[in-house]
Parts: C-alpha cells; sequence; structure tokens
C-alpha cells in the first residue's frame, strides 16, 4: 500500500514527504514519542510488499464487472451509485460508505449480496465519492432527507422490504435516516461505529496509546481549515496512514484502491466535505438531532457489526440505547476496515440476518 514497487530512490523521496506530512499532523494534534516511532516503522523503506496484492486486485476488478455507475439530483445535489442485481427478485439492499471511502468499500461484499439474489445499490452521500461537493448541508437530518429523496427516486422502498446498511460515517447517517423514516426501512445494519450524541464518551484524561491511535481524528477532523491546510497536495500519504493504523489485513489498501481512494478525496472540496462530517455531527446541533432520535428507539430488527481490534461489541452496546431489536456479531482477526479486511464475513452476516427477518408481508 506505501507503493514498494516503485525504484528506490522513488520510494525514499515519498517517505521523505510522507515523514513530513506525519510529524505535522502529530504535532498539530500533541502526539508525540512512541506514536511517531510506531508510524515511521510502517513507512520504512525496507519494508516488504503486501502479500498477496496482485490476487486482491483481479479479484477487485472481476467483482466490479457486473456494477453499473449512475447518478441521481436529490434536493439540488448530485448523488453518484453503484448497483448491481438489478431484476432480482429479492429484496433490495442500499450500502452507504464511511470516511475516508466511498461506494468502493463495498465492491467486494456486493457480488455475495447479488450472488443471493439481492438488487444492490451503494451511494456515494453529498461530499463523498464521485457525488456532488457542496459547502454545507453535513448534518445527519439534511444527509437523512439526501438519502430519503435517493430512496423515493429509485422506488427502492416501495414494497416496505428496503435492507439498509452503513459502515463508519455511513453507520450514522444509516441509523439517522432509520430513525427519520422507520416506515421505509426493514432492517438496518451498522459496522464499526459510535454515534455522536448517543455512545458514552471515553473516560477523561490521556488516552492509551492504542486508542489515541484510533481515534485522534474525531478532535483533528473537527478543527477549522488546519486539517485541510496539513492534508492539501499530501493525501495518499495521508490516507495510507489511516488505513495502516486502523486495519490489520494491511494489505487488503493495495496501490489500485489506495489510488482510487485517494483520486476521490483530492478533487476539488473532498477533504473539506469529508472533515465537515464531523464538524457537524460534533456540534451542538447534531448531537441534539441524535438525542431527539433515540428518544423514539427503533423497532426494526437491528444488526450490529465490530470488528475484533477495534469497536468490537461497542457497536451492539450503542445500538441497545436506540434500538429494541439488536443482534450483535464481532468479526474475529479485524480492525475497522471491516468491508475489505473481511466481505466474506460481512456479506455471510447481513444474507443470515435478512434471510431470518420475514418481509412485512409474510
Amino acid at each position: 500500500m506505501f507503493d514498494f514497487h516503485l525504484p528506490t530512490f522513488e520510494r525514499h523521496a515519498m517517505l521523505n514527504s510522507r515523514s513530513r506530512l506525519l510529524r505535522s499532523l502529530l504535532a498539530a494534534c500533541g502526539l508525540a514519542g512512541s506514536l511517531w516511532a510506531n508510524a515511521a516503522s510502517l513507512v520504512s523503506a525496507d519494508s516488504p510488499g503486501a502479500p498477496g496484492a496482485p490476487a486482491i486486485e483481479r479479484d477487485a476488478k472481476s467483482s466490479s464487472a457486473d456494477l453499473h455507475h449512475g447518478a441521481v439530483v436529490v434536493n439540488g445535489v448530485k448523488l453518484h451509485y453503484v448497483e448491481g442485481g438489478e431484476g432480482s427478485k429479492g429484496d433490495p439492499i442500499l450500502l452507504i460508505p464511511g470516511w475516508p471511502e466511498s461506494w468502493y468499500a463495498w465492491r467486494f461484499v456486493m457480488p455475495r449480496l447479488i450472488a443471493e439474489g439481492h438488487p444492490v445499490v451503494a451511494l456515494d452521500l453529498r461530499g463523498m465519492g464521485d457525488s456532488d461537493h457542496p459547502p454545507e448541508g453535513y448534518d445527519s437530518k439534511t444527509i437523512s432527507a439526501d438519502i430519503h429523496a435517493f430512496v423515493a427516486a429509485k422506488g427502492l422502498a416501495k414494497k416496505g422490504n428496503l435492507h439498509v446498511a452503513g459502515h463508519d460515517v455511513g453507520a450514522w447517517m444509516a441509523y439517522a435516516y432509520a430513525a427519520d423514516w422507520p416506515r421505509e426501512v426493514r432492517t438496518l445494519t451498522v459496522m464499526e461505529a459510535a454515534l455522536p450524541g448517543i455512545t458514552p464518551p471515553a473516560p477523561a484524561g490521556i488516552p492509551g496509546d492504542d486508542a489515541n491511535l484510533k481515534s485522534w481524528h474525531f478532535a483533528f477532523n473537527r478543527l477549522p481549515d488546519l486539517p485541510e491546510i496539513l492534508v492539501q497536495g499530501h493525501e495518499r500519504a495521508y490516507l495510507g496512514w489511516l488505513f495502516a493504523q486502523k486495519s490489520v489485513k494491511r494489505e487488503v489498501f493495495t496501490t489500485e484502491a489506495l489510488d482510487e481512494y485517494t483520486r476521490v478525496f483530492a478533487q476539488p472540496g473532498g477533504a473539506r466535505a469529508a472533515f465537515n462530517y464531523y464538524r457537524a455531527a460534533f456540534s451542538d446541533t447534531g448531537l441534539q438531532q441524535n438525542r431527539l432520535r433515540a428518544a423514539t428507539p427503533l423497532t426494526i430488527p437491528v444488526l450490529a457489526i465490530g470488528g475484533q481490534h477495534s469497536v468490537g461489541a461497542g457497536m451492539e452496546k450503542t445500538m441497545r440505547l436506540v434500538a429494541t431489536d439488536v443482534q450483535g456479531a464481532t468479526l474475529p482477526g479485524v480492525g475497522h476496515f471491516v468491508l475489505e479486511e473481511s466481505p466474506g464475513e460481512v456479506a455471510a452476516q447481513l444474507n443470515a440476518f435478512m434471510r431470518k427477518t420475514p418481509r412485512p408481508s409474510d
């Protein structure tokens, strides 16, 4: 994932650039010492290439062969989506990616859901992927309204059997949509997230190194302007560092995958939109939006998934605060990016969950 196939002199030049960026980021966040040593070791010029990467890249290409891109305009914003399994008789599934990714995070999961007979749509929310990047509108109420309008435009909820799944920030918005428009959602699956205003805050005090590595960005991303200043021109190094820190199976972030995520993150307005999700979610308004939703618990079936070396059972504990019918699953041997680190298990969990949840007409 760090371009180990480049000539040695090019690798050293890129590593030096990345080292400067990391030092700036760490200094801005008040991080030092062991964190820097750990980060530096991850981008060592002598590190081996990612094992199995060519096979993963071939799998990505073949997995995308039967998927189709489209776009619709809702609430004045063009939303990009990728779909497959059109015409299938199973229940439709809406998939929502998280930060700092796009629909592409679902590329290995989608074919497995389609194989079960489901029409599947992966949606880039405003500011994500190849959707428009407006300067505002990143609070959960606005995004929930976007999703509602998109679902209506695509006719996904006509029969009341729409399944919705979200990862990370996508889980924030999947929950908001299910809470705001409960009659449209048959089941909700959320993965690897803490819900702003709902999940209890971490204990006071200085976090340990492991917790700091996984959560420092929550405060950093909310800062006005500084994240954009530091990341501009270093998007690839920034994303590569994030993926490495928050995953266990780091080899899944191949050159091809990092190219794609860098492309969408580095486009005009991409970084600002990504950071605006955090600024909106943890503002007083954003927190209050979720607290109001929690006053009326969800009654639809909810599946909460966490990675063993990341959120774990925390996702289930959070959802039990806002829903009455919750089951949880912890995926072994993976970190935060479960869609790419364990796509087969994610798809298996989703398929089993949907199979045992009867349709409204059953």
